[in-house]
């Protein structure tokens, strides 16, 4: 009995580390339906442009740092079509972003509001890593 626990908690363990990699090593499409895929350089453009941009990352990401002017729609808590609406109308134009490749959250907001109907969605696949680090401002 002891053995068979042993290889069953092995078991679970095994399964368990690779949910975990497979968690770790999801990367954000590189295009949504209904968005334009922008880089870092158009998003300046966008931003100089007086262009809305809407950040979904965590409160806590939120917190330690984001765009100049961005609004703050955390996807998991008060990203809603009424939200998004609120700052941005369906035919305007609005910037989604999150923290890089790695999130996954600029890409679900995405294909939301093509759902809901916005027009002119730019995903920012890049997010504010990328901005921050071509040393574009931020607050």
């Amino acid at each position: 009995m002891k053995r068979v626990l042993s290889i069953f908690s092995a078991m679970v363990l095994s399964l368990a580390m690779m949910g975990l990699a497979t968690a770790e090593d999801k990367t954000s499409p590189e295009a949504v339906a209904g968005a334009t895929t922008v880089d870092t350089a158009k998003a300046k453009e966008l931003f100089d442009r007086g262009v809305v941009f809407v950040d979904v990352r965590s409160n806590k990401d939120w917190d330690a740092g984001r765009i100049p002017g961005a609004e703050h729609l955390e996807l998991k808590s008060n990203y809603s079509e009424a939200s998004l609406s609120g700052v941005a109308g369906k035919d305007k134009e609005v910037v989604l972003y999150c923290n890089g490749h790695k999130c996954l959250r600029s890409a679900e907001a995405s294909e939301m509001a093509a759902a809901w109907g916005f027009k002119k969605i730019y995903y920012y696949r890049d997010g504010f890593p990328a901005w921050q680090g071509a040393g574009y401002p931020v607050e």
